[in-house]
């Protein structure tokens, strides 16, 4: 158990949750409301459970932080590809086959028992000795991922996103060969309405949420074609099912796609993270990182380019 005293220097008028943040900028507002909420923090030696109180001059707070619970799972050493690591974040080129939360089925071998062995002092994100899953890839999409190891890193990335700041840019290989050379698809995803496991377009009405991806031509290839497509929103399956729903799925997609063999043994769809690029939660520097594709994704490539040098 940590304690942190303070004595408030001056009238601010300010709530008692957002003094706290101001004065521990390693802690998110959420984590210190949930501090307050749980019985934590003092104010002048009284326990105070509502953030709403107005803190004044003179004003003596005492907080209690709990030590971080580890997290029920176990610590793998599974190799990562390292991009970027500091002591707030780490930006990860992942392979295709990881699955990047334990879930029914992958109840280990994650990403995240990866990353407790890889990080075994996190200090914690909301109280839980754990890695802060920003945003997710699906088991067999490639590329840059990345992972807050702070409360506050956490927070503020997640808050980066919502407002579209952070950039998630891909590539992709598609069957067929879009007549214009660049587009926005701009239609809402939601759960499949017979088949739970996949997402579709679904009306807003009937509970899809705004989904919206740009994409334009880096490259055609004959009757495929690499796709450069950037993410205004991020849903499950995103850029699957929109590239699907305009008549060119990704190219090797098992739940989207086509069904179509290209005669390349790939491990799931050729879809892959490509760049990312965000603000750092403490310097405010921008950071941007580019993940290499996988060889399965360069040998794809180069097949392709001789058929259609080929058929030319």
């Amino acid at each position: 158990m940590n304690e942190i005293n303070l004595q408030v220097q001056e009238t601010s008028g300010d709530r008692l949750d957002r003094y706290l943040a101001q004065e521990l900028p390693d802690l998110s507002r959420s984590r210190i409301q949930q501090l307050i909420e749980q019985g934590n923090v003092q104010v002048n030696g009284k326990v105070c459970t509502t953030k709403k109180i107005n803190v004044k001059a003179g004003d003596r707070i005492s907080l209690e932080i709990p030590e971080a619970q580890p997290l029920e799972l176990q610590a793998q050493e599974i190799p990562l590809d390292i991009l970027y690591e500091d002591d707030q974040l780490l930006i990860l080129n992942k392979p295709a086959g990881l699955v990047v939360h334990p879930a029914p089925g992958h109840a280990d071998g994650t990403l995240v028992n990866a990353l407790l062995a890889h990080c075994p002092n996190l200090p914690g994100i909301g109280g839980v000795q754990r890695p802060g899953i920003v945003h997710r890839l699906d088991k067999d999409t490639t590329g840059a991922i990345a992972i807050a190891k702070t409360d506050l890193a956490y927070q503020h990335l997640q808050a980066q996103l919502q407002a579209k700041t952070a950039r998630r840019e891909y590539l992709g290989v598609v069957y067929g060969a879009p007549k214009v050379e660049s587009g926005i698809i701009d239609l809402p995803i939601g759960r499949h309405p017979q088949d739970r496991k996949k997402m579709a377009v679904v009306s807003l009405e009937q509970g899809g949420r705004s989904a919206i991806t740009h994409w334009q031509i880096l490259e055609r290839l004959g009757n495929y074609t690499l796709i450069h497509f950037q993410l205004e929103t991020g849903r499950t399956h995103q850029i699957r099912v929109h590239s699907a729903k305009i008549g060119h799925p990704i190219v090797g997609d098992p739940i989207y796609g086509s069904g179509r063999s290209v005669g390349v043994n790939l491990p799931g769809q050729a879809l892959h993270a490509w760049r990312l690029k965000l603000q750092h939660p403490v310097s405010l520097d921008w950071i941007e990182v580019t993940a290499p594709p996988p060889q399965t994704f360069t040998t794809l490539l180069e097949v392709l380019r001789r058929r259609a040098a080929i058929s030319s």
